[in-house]
């Protein structure tokens, strides 16, 4: 099948065009590197089946496609906070333009939104159901209302041209292909750890997080797109194991055998307490589940991170 995945140089984008050409997909990858990297998709340049174009979404071009992955966003606090109107503009106009191009093709089309969309959520854990509690004019506004903006417009699609959409909530995702200075918990700590060099939490670590392995996401992301019964569906993907972040420090303090200490900072502006999803539905319609264990998926990461550490130090 030909498909396309906008912001395929990306952490989740350059695993998910690795998968799909395992299974014998043609692979379109669009990236224009705001927080791409080119190390992420190197490997499959050489892939007959693969193709690359430095292209930014939000301006229209061609293309010929029988499903679209539309991953294109900066993801972190890092990135959206440094490219905030870049960040709105390929959640809408960016989105807008991917769909109109599902609708002209008659291609399905997936949009991976955010559990970001859910704010700081006053029901747990977090349901498809759910409208969220966001502040529409904080610093992570910029990620979270264009989130919900592109979700509207794919709805909107769906009802008014009966496009083949669905959107795919994404909840804390770890792994292979995490950009080093990311900026959010996985990697930093890991980064931190690896060096020896002390962890800093923002608030006092009873915050919750759940992590999935970037496989299973990417697995659960195919089911959606592919599927049965999933046009016009919405779907959170994340692990229910749900811990504080400091027990996700002193984690990965133990697994890299790390001196590491742990130092404590304000909390940053509107950071949700807790987050964790309820995948009822992702389970009995895509009949998806977590594979990956935590502390498997966390040495497997921890792996990654450190041959990549070493490389840069070479380079």
């Amino acid at each position: 099948m030909k498909t396309v995945v906008t912001g395929g140089a990306g952490f989740i984008g350059s695993n998910l065009c690795t998968r799909l050409l395992a299974e014998g997909h043609s692979v379109l990858c669009v990236d224009n590197f705001i927080t791409g990297s080119h190390d992420n998709i190197a490997p499959l340049l050489s892939h007959p089946n693969f193709t690359f174009l430095q292209h930014d979404v939000t301006i229209p071009f061609e293309f010929e496609a029988e499903a679209i992955f539309h991953l294109a966003s900066p993801a972190s606090p890092v990135g959206y906070m440094e490219h905030p109107i870049e960040t709105i503009l390929v959640n809408s106009q960016g989105t807008y333009q991917m769909l109109e191009q599902a609708r002209k093709q008659n291609a399905s089309f997936l949009i991976s939104s955010t559990s970001e969309i859910y704010g700081d959520p006053l029901i747990h854990p977090q349901r498809e159901d759910y409208w969220g509690n966001v502040n529409p004019i904080g610093p992570r506004a910029c990620y979270d209302e264009s989130k919900r903006l592109g979700e509207t417009l794919t709805m909107e699609y769906y009802r008014q041209y009966q496009t083949d959409v669905r959107i795919v909530r994404i909840f804390n995702t770890y792994g292979p292909n995490s950009q080093i200075e990311d900026g959010r918990m996985i990697p930093n700590f890991i980064t931190r750890a690896l060096k020896n060099e002390p962890i800093t939490i923002y608030g006092d670590g009873n915050k919750t997080r759940s992590i999935t392995y970037v496989s299973d996401l990417v697995d659960g992301l195919l089911r959606a797109m592919f599927k049965p019964g999933t046009i016009g569906e919405v779907f959170n993907l994340g692990s229910t194991e749900e811990h504080t972040v400091l027990e996700y420090a002193h984690m990965i303090i133990r697994l890299c055998n790390a001196s590491s200490t742990i130092v404590f900072e304000p909390s940053r502006v509107d950071d949700p307490e807790r987050r964790r999803p309820n995948p009822t539905k992702a389970q009995q319609i895509l009949g998806w589940q977590r594979q990956v264990s935590m502390e498997d998926g966390l040495r497997q990461t921890i792996e990654w991170f450190g041959k990549r550490i070493a490389h840069l130090s070479t380079v």
